[in-house]
């Protein structure tokens, strides 16, 4: 098993990032709407068109489970340093909050 920790910060951001060997640009941003309030997640192939968009980053599950017919060959986890069970707040996102690739 390979876990790899993506480089975040608690603002807006987008990267590139090779993911068993395809590019996606990824995209992850605060959803302010006062329902959610949560950090989401965008994936595009490498030219932009979007893949999956609006997956929040949510605690306890697998967050592509839902999209495994698309075969990026691992899971995309997220946790809480302090708290396993607390989804990233706005400000602790990658300090505390953090999101894993975990391949098998």
């Amino acid at each position: 098993m390979a876990v790899f920790q993506f480089p975040l910060v608690p603002s807006q951001q987008q990267m590139q990032i090779t993911l068993n060997n395809t590019l996606y640009s990824l995209r992850v941003y605060w959803n302010s709407n006062p329902a959610t309030n949560a950090w989401v997640l965008d994936i595009s192939d490498s030219s932009g068109n979007p893949i999956v968009a609006g997956v929040p980053l949510v605690t306890g599950t697998d967050l592509m489970a839902q999209f495994s017919y698309l075969n990026l060959g691992g899971e995309f986890i997220v946790q809480t340093s302090s708290d396993t069970d607390a989804v990233p707040t706005f400000v602790n996102l990658g300090s505390d909050g953090n999101l894993f690739f975990v391949t098998p």
